[in-house]
């Protein structure tokens, strides 16, 4: 019986301790998302491992808002857009898209910011979560430059 009497303080001080952690963690994540916020030049890509030729790179662009990411080609069509969010309890960042267009896929992967350099890498469908900067089977990896007007 006395043990019963402790168990529902011992649980709410649980509770509400993760409840303050979860709150830090979504804090930190909105902080980073709003770090990655503008527009970045195309600079290389790989896919499966191999690289994307230049010519299919340049001039392209993305633009990250605090839970958007769009994508569009040197005569500015929109190629990619999605959702995301970040997990930064995970060093790198870990990235969850949901693509708006041109079809629905879920994508997750790994992304870091280095000054005015942006690297991102993704499984696409059917491929496994990325666990370092390295396109493998099935996965994109794209380094990307702040666009002069964002630095």
């Amino acid at each position: 019986m006395r043990v019963a009497r402790y168990v529902l303080p011992v649980a709410f001080l649980v509770a509400g301790t993760l409840a303050l952690v979860a709150t830090a963690a979504r804090a930190e994540d909105k902080k980073a998302a709003k770090s990655l916020e503008g527009t970045f030049m195309l600079v290389s890509g790989e896919k499966d491992g191999k690289a994307i030729p230049e010519e299919r790179i340049k001039g392209g662009m993305v633009r990250f808002t605090a839970d958007k990411i769009t994508g569009t080609d040197k005569d500015k069509k929109e190629f990619f857009a999605a959702n995301y969010t970040l997990d930064t309890t995970k060093t790198p960042w870990a990235i969850a898209m949901k693509s708006t267009a041109p079809k629905s896929a879920d994508a997750v992967g790994l992304v870091k910011k280095d000054g005015d350099t942006l690297t991102i890498v993704y499984a696409l469908p059917g491929g496994e979560a990325p666990k370092e900067f390295k396109a493998g089977p099935n996965q994109h990896l794209f380094v990307l430059k702040a666009a002069k007007s964002e630095k």
